[in-house]
Formats: structure tokens, C-alpha cells, sequence
């Protein structure tokens, strides 16, 4: 991509927006002519406010259209590719909001629809389509940036806020799985902000959550630490706490917890590990189930995974595989892909840590048969891959060389 001449940079990004030459001149303010000569090479690109104006309309960043900075790794059917990345990028850069107090917003998506598009992304993000997800999100970010500069001062501006700070929080959780730390902290940030806005403190507390989750993969783990637990302490449910939305609170409260213990297992301190998780499970026993309110997946069962997880991080693949040989089956199968896959990538790690690496394997494989993204994707589960070929003696059983061949992951 970075190789072609500029022309046919244009040209094959109106054809990913679905522009006829007409359509793309004409929001240019050009003639026919003039893009099928810039497009074949005939006519050069030599202003770079052209260059600006034609990005703009494209919706993409000028860096794209310039070959700077962008590698396109291969395409697969599962994993973000790099000239994804960069389109949510672009769409992080805007500032829509700014650009309402001067100007009407020429259009956005009805919110009934928008509602739907975020719902649909968040259930795509729960069953581990990331490849999917990246290719919706930038447009799903433009029109919820839309939505909340439309609705910005009118009756329904807390539901396009809400909507927004939601779209926020599915970027900055999918950017995070693939080591795209930066934007994913940038992506919860905002969420914060619009959160506030939108008058909802169990979506500002999730937001809080993503900052946290996005500090300790930064390796920001104090921070990350104190973000979740001086939300949580704000979000604790209380006894007058009304019925119908204690669940919804139980649950945000619940996983600004078990992230916490997290980040207290990074810096091998136990005894806060320990007293988050329990705080957690109480929280787990009293919402009396495993929910999906507000997209956490938190429950008993979530709890648990987390103690695995948690082991694993302390060092503790002992405990962590222990554990996973205790947690309830009915309800693990309940959950969905993103959340078993992550699991099983984790204990992969459990029994890398005692040895057992023919498990270790299993659980990659499992967990590549679940939610192939969740394998194929995350950097880490490359290097605990990785690690799995290196201890592994002699030749590795077909079905995980086959895997490591087409992740492109050597010994």
C-alpha cells in the first residue's frame, strides 16, 4: 500500500467508501476529469490542502494518503489490520463536539439506530470479532460523533452521550487486545468526559474501568490500581439502594474490583489481591448470578476466572489451574467467547508456569477453536506461544505448529 503512487492511494480508498468518481468530485467541489487524472497519475497532488480536503472527505488520516507511518500487516479474516488501526485513529482526532458551536451538524444516524449499531458492536466485541469490529468502529465513532454534536443542547443529548461514551469504551477495549495501549487509553479518556455528561455514573464507572485497563497495559499499574478502587469505593451499593438498578451497580462495582485485583497481582501484592477478590465475590453472591448489565459479564463465574487469572500473575500457575478445575461448568459455558477465550489464554500461561506444556497447548487450541481472535490477535498470546515452542522437547504436536505457522510465531 505504502509503495502505490498517491493517485492510487485515492482511488482505492473511495472505493473502501463506496464513492463513484462523480460522487467523490462533487463533495470536492471538483469535475469528474479532475479525479480520474489525479487517480491514474495523469494530474499530480502537489498542495498539500488538496491533500488535507481529500482526506477529509475520505475520512481517513492525511498520513494514509501520504504512505507515512502506516504498515498494513496481511490481511486475515480475524485480526485488526494496521490501516484499521489508523482509521480509528482519524476518528479519535476529530472533534465534532468543538465544530458544533460554530456550525450545524449537517447530519447524524437517528438515535434508534444508533442504539441498535452500538448494541450489535458490543456483541461483536463479546464474541471476539475484532477483525469485524475494527472494520464498523470507525464509522460507528464518525456517527455517535455526529449523534452527540446534533443532540448536543437538546432533549435527547444525554441518550447521544450515553451512546457515544459507549462507543468510546468498545474502541478502547478492542484497541487494548491488540496492543494498541495509546489509543485505548485515549478512547477511555473521552468516555469519561461524555460519561459525565450523559448523567450516568455506572457508565462513567466503567470508563474509569477502561482507563484502568488501559494504565496496566501501559504498565501504569499503581495508577491502575487506584482509578479502580476509588471508583468502586464511590459506586459501593448501598442497603437504600433502589432494587432495579442495584444489579446494574453490583456489577460495575464488582468488575472496578476484580480489575483492581489485577493490577494489585502486577505488583505482587497479595494481600490486596486478596481482599479485592473477596469484596468482588460478595458483590457476585448478592447480584445472585452471572449478568451482562451494562456489558460486564459479571458474576460468580467471572469472579472466579479471575482468581485464575490473578494466580497467574502472583506466579501462582498452581492455584490458577486448581481453580480452573473447580469453576462450575454450566456456568463457564454460559459466558460468552471473548471472556472463555481470555480464560483459557490465561491458564495456557497457568501451566507454562508448572510445566505442563502439552496443557498449555490444549488451552491455546481451545481457546483458538472458541474465539480465534483472541488467540490470533493479542500480542500476548504470540509470546506465550512462544513460549510453548521453546519448552516444548522435539517436534510440537501438528495442531499447535499449525497454529504457531499461521500466527507467524517462531521459537
Amino acid at each position: 500500500m505504502d509503495e502505490l503512487p498517491i493517485g492510487r492511494r485515492v482511488a482505492y480508498w473511495r472505493g473502501r467508501r463506496k464513492m463513484s468518481q462523480q460522487v467523490f468530485a462533487d463533495r470536492l467541489g471538483k469535475s469528474k476529469s479532475w479525479v480520474d487524472k489525479v487517480e491514474r497519475g495523469v494530474r499530480r497532488l502537489d498542495k498539500f490542502s488538496v491533500v488535507y480536503e481529500i482526506a477529509d472527505v475520505l475520512q481517513v488520516d492525511v498520513q494514509l494518503l501520504l504512505g507515512k507511518d502506516v504498515e498494513r500487516r496481511p490481511e486475515t479474516q480475524n485480526c485488526i489490520d494496521q490501516v484499521e488501526v489508523e482509521e480509528i485513529r482519524a476518528a479519535l482526532e476529530r472533534y465534532d463536539q468543538m465544530s458544533a458551536f460554530f456550525q450545524a451538524v449537517p447530519h447524524s444516524p437517528p438515535l434508534t439506530e444508533m442504539r441498535k449499531a452500538v448494541s450489535h458492536a458490543w456483541l461483536t466485541y463479546q464474541h471476539a470479532k475484532y477483525g469485524v469490529l475494527a472494520r464498523m468502529l470507525p464509522k460507528l465513532l464518525r456517527d455517535a460523533q455526529a449523534a452527540d454534536s446534533a443532540y448536543a443542547t437538546g432533549t435527547e443529548a444525554k441518550d447521544a452521550a450515553h451512546l457515544l461514551g459507549q462507543v468510546y469504551q468498545i474502541a478502547s477495549s478492542a484497541l487494548r487486545k491488540v496492543g494498541e495501549h495509546e489509543l485505548s487509553w485515549l478512547a477511555a479518556d473521552r468516555s469519561i468526559a461524555v460519561s459525565q455528561r450523559a448523567g450516568d455514573q455506572l457508565l462513567a464507572g466503567l470508563a474509569s474501568y477502561r482507563v484502568g485497563s488501559a494504565l496496566l497495559a501501559l504498565g501504569r499499574v499503581r495508577p491502575a490500581l487506584e482509578v479502580n478502587v476509588n471508583i468502586a469505593n464511590r459506586l459501593a451499593p448501598s442497603p437504600v439502594t433502589e432494587h432495579e438498578i442495584k444489579g446494574q451497580r453490583l456489577s460495575v462495582y464488582g468488575m472496578l474490583l476484580l480489575n483492581g485485583a489485577m493490577a494489585a497481582a502486577r505488583i505482587g501484592d497479595s494481600a490486596t489481591v486478596r481482599d479485592l477478590l473477596c469484596g468482588a465475590e460478595q458483590a457476585s453472591l448478592e447480584l445472585g448470578g452471572d449478568f451482562n448489565h451494562y456489558w460486564t459479564s459479571f458474576g460468580p463465574t467471572n469472579v472466579q476466572l479471575h482468581r485464575c487469572a490473578t494466580a497467574v500473575e502472583l506466579g501462582d500457575g498452581r492455584t490458577a489451574v486448581e481453580t480452573h478445575e473447580k469453576i462450575d461448568v454450566i456456568g463457564f459455558n454460559a459466558m460468552l467467547p471473548e471472556r472463555r477465550a481470555h480464560h483459557f489464554l490465561d491458564i495456557a500461561r497457568g501451566y507454562t508456569q508448572i510445566g505442563n506444556v502439552e496443557k498449555a497447548s490444549e488451552m491455546l487450541l481451545e481457546g483458538d477453536r472458541l474465539a480465534p481472535s483472541e488467540i490470533r490477535c493479542r500480542p500476548l498470546a504470540h509470546e506465550v506461544l512462544s513460549d510453548v515452542l521453546r519448552r516444548t522437547r522435539g517436534t510440537p504436536p501438528a495442531p499447535i505448529a499449525e497454529l504457531a505457522e499461521q500466527m507467524g510465531v517462531g521459537v
